[in-house]
C-alpha cells in the first residue's frame, strides 16, 4: 500500500487516508495490546490511526507511533491520527482541556482530527458513563454550536489540523451547519455502517455538504454481550458475503472494506490480529465490479448492532 495514495481530499484542504486503522478494545484485553497491534499496523502500511479518550489507549497507542518514527519507518507527518471528544467534556470550557489531555498521553504536539465522539452529552466529570444511584445515566444539556465553536478555537490554536463529528444525523449535522458565524464545516462525520447498515441516505447528504464519512463497526462487530444483541446475525458469516470472497479469492473481511472504499467511504478496520492486520491492508489490490457492489448494496436491513442507548453513546 502507497502511504501516500489512497487519500480522500477534506473540506479545509487537508486529505485523509481512505483506510484507517481501529484501536478500539475490549477492557479485559492488556492496554500493551494496543502498543503492539498499532506498531503492526503502520508496519503493514496503515497510515490513519483511529483512537478515542474513551479507549483509555492513547498513551500506549502514542507509544507505538513515536517509536516507529524514531526507528525511521515514519515521519510524524506520514500518520493521520484521529482523537475523539468525549461526551463528558461537551461544554465549550471542557473541549481544549480535554484535547490537551489527548495530547499529553499522546506526547505528540498536535492531531489530525478531533471529533465531537456523539451529540448526546452525560454529566461533566472523570466518570467516563456517571450513573446515579439508580444505574441510570446522567445525561446534560449542552449547545451543540458552543461546543462546535471551542473545537475550531482548537483548530485555530494548531491542536488539531481538522474537526469533524460522529454518530450524528442529518438534523444535527445541518445544526451546525447552519450556525451563524460558522467558520469551519465538520469534515467528516464516523458512524456505524457495513453491508447491514449502508446508511445511503446519510452518506447522500454529506456527500451534497462536502463532508466525508467514515466507517467504524465496518465487519460487524466484536458482539460484546455488554453491548450488542448475540441473536443479531454475524455480518462476515452473510452467505452472499462469503460467496463473494470465495469468486474473488478474498476473506469476507476484504470484501466488506473493498465495498466501503467504492463507495467514497473511509472506512476503519479494526484487529489485533497479526495475520488480519496483514489482510486488511490488501483491499487496493483488486476491485468489486459494479454489479457486485449492487449485491451488497442490497444487503442492507437497517441493522444497528448497539442497542439504541449504546447507539447514542457509541463507544467503537
Amino acid at each position: 500500500m502507497d502511504p501516500k495514495g489512497w487519500r480522500l481530499k477534506l473540506n479545509d484542504g487537508h486529505s485523509i487516508p481512505v483506510l484507517g486503522f481501529g484501536t478500539y478494545a475490549p477492557e479485559e484485553v492488556p492496554k500493551s495490546k494496543a502498543s503492539e497491534a498499532t506498531k503492526l499496523a503502520i508496519d503493514a502500511g496503515f497510515r490513519h490511526i483511529d483512537c478515542a479518550h474513551l479507549y483509555n489507549n492513547e498513551k500506549e497507542v502514542g507509544q507505538a507511533i513515536r517509536s516507529k518514527i524514531e526507528d525511521g519507518t515514519v515521519k510524524r507527518e506520514d500518520i493521520f491520527y484521529t482523537s475523539k471528544l468525549w461526551v463528558t467534556f461537551l461544554q465549550p470550557q471542557l473541549v481544549q482541556p480535554a484535547l490537551e489531555r489527548s495530547l499529553k498521553n499522546l506526547q505528540l504536539d498536535y492531531v489530525d482530527l478531533y471529533i465531537i465522539h456523539s451529540p448526546v452529552a452525560l454529566k461533566p466529570g472523570e466518570e467516563l458513563l456517571p450513573k446515579d444511584e439508580h444505574g441510570k445515566l446522567m445525561f446534560d444539556t449542552v449547545d451543540l454550536c458552543a461546543t462546535w465553536e471551542a473545537m475550531e478555537k482548537c483548530k485555530y490554536a494548531g491542536l488539531t489540523k481538522s474537526i469533524g463529528v460522529s454518530n450524528f444525523n442529518r438534523r444535527q449535522l445541518e445544526m451546525i451547519l447552519n450556525k451563524p458565524g460558522l467558520k469551519y464545516k465538520p469534515v467528516c462525520n464516523q458512524v456505524e455502517c457495513h453491508p447491514y447498515l449502508t446508511q445511503r441516505k446519510l452518506l447522500d447528504f454529506c456527500k451534497s455538504k462536502d463532508i466525508v464519512l467514515v466507517a467504524y463497526s465496518a465487519l460487524g462487530t466484536q458482539r460484546l454481550k455488554q453491548w450488542v444483541d448475540q441473536s443479531s446475525p454475524v455480518l462476515l458469516e452473510d452467505p452472499a458475503l462469503c460467496a463473494m470472497a470465495k469468486k474473488y479469492q478474498r476473506t469476507p473481511a476484504q470484501i466488506a472494506l473493498r465495498y466501503q472504499l467504492q463507495r467514497g467511504v473511509v472506512v476503519l478496520a479494526k484487529s489485533y490480529n497479526e495475520k488480519r492486520i496483514k489482510e486488511n491492508v490488501q483491499v487496493f489490490e483488486f476491485q468489486l465490479t459494479s454489479e457486485d457492489v449492487k449485491v451488497l448494496d442490497d444487503l442492507n436491513r437497517n441493522l444497528r448492532y448497539f442497542s439504541a442507548q449504546i447507539c447514542k453513546l457509541c463507544i467503537y
